[in-house]
């Protein structure tokens, strides 16, 4: 499986999101694509207030605060 997270290199709470992330990473061993919505037009349009997104595909898991017990049972299917 591989998450995507709209980011921001500025942004705290998109740096917050990506550390919490870390051992969910390790117990369930989904990859982690992170891309800056501010190096493309579109994403950053479509995602601009409301990053942090935490997202499988298009499927969009949370968004601004790691919703754990969301990610959690997303995760375990």
């Amino acid at each position: 499986m591989k998450l995507t997270l709209m980011f921001r290199e500025y942004c705290s709470l998109c740096h917050k999101m990506r550390e919490q992330l870390l051992p969910y990473q390790q117990e369930f061993g989904f990859e982690l694509a992170v891309v800056d919505v501010d190096e493309d037009s579109l994403l950053e349009e479509r995602y601009n207030e409301l990053v942090p997104v935490l997202l499988d595909g298009e499927t969009e898991i949370c968004h601004w605060f790691l919703d754990e017990e969301k990610l959690r049972a997303y995760l375990s299917g």
